[in-house]
């Protein structure tokens, strides 16, 4: 057999040596799919916060009572769905516009739930429009919409800003009023 020269074998056992250290440091290394206070003997709770390359705040949580404080997210104000003759209604028989609101985008998302209703003897559809294109199916009058579904907009360019959600109705039998009530309307992931 061969012999090496000193300095091969000295450097095969630092090269091991360095390969365990790093086995180690790898195994040791706290999990990342959690949030922990800098210092052990901290009681402060962990506080998450994100921000862009302009210091805006992205994301944070709310360390007073847990949740998210930003962004914040809308909520529907509360309606009357027991009085039809309180809600959005038409008797266009043309889809017209009988509800509009004003949202911005944070995902690419969104679930929109509403009640639909027709006068007696009539008949009717209703959509939603979002900055002018239809999201989800247009439903007959008297049957509820419940759609879940990519925005019709482009997110990179539409993050963050304002879309506008319209609710159309129609009137399709001679006469008559069409109704609709939105009811809950958010934004979700992919």
């Amino acid at each position: 057999m061969a012999l090496l020269p000193e300095n091969i074998v000295d450097r095969l056992i630092q090269m091991e040596r360095r390969i365990q250290a790093l086995s180690t440091a790898v195994n040791t290394r706290p999990p990342l799919n959690e949030i922990r206070p800098t210092t052990v003997s901290s009681p402060a709770k962990p506080v998450l916060r994100v921000f862009d390359g302009y210091n805006h705040e992205l994301f944070a949580d709310d360390i007073a009572t847990g949740g998210l404080a930003r962004p914040w997210l809308q909520l529907m104000p509360p309606v009357d769905h027991q009085n039809v003759a309180k809600w959005p209604s038409t008797t266009s028989t043309a889809f017209t516009p009988i509800a509009q609101s004003f949202n911005p985008v944070w995902q690419p998302k969104m679930r929109l739930m509403m009640y639909t209703r027709a006068s007696s003897g009539a008949a009717g559809q209703v959509k939603v429009m979002v900055d002018g294109q239809q999201f989800g199916p247009t439903v007959p009058a008297g049957t509820n919409f419940d759609h879940t579904g990519l925005l019709p907009v482009d997110l990179p360019t539409k993050f963050g800003k304002v879309m506008t959600v319209e609710i159309h109705a129609a009137v399709t039998s001679a006469s008559g009023t069409v109704y609709a009530q939105t009811v809950s309307m958010y934004g979700t992931q992919t």
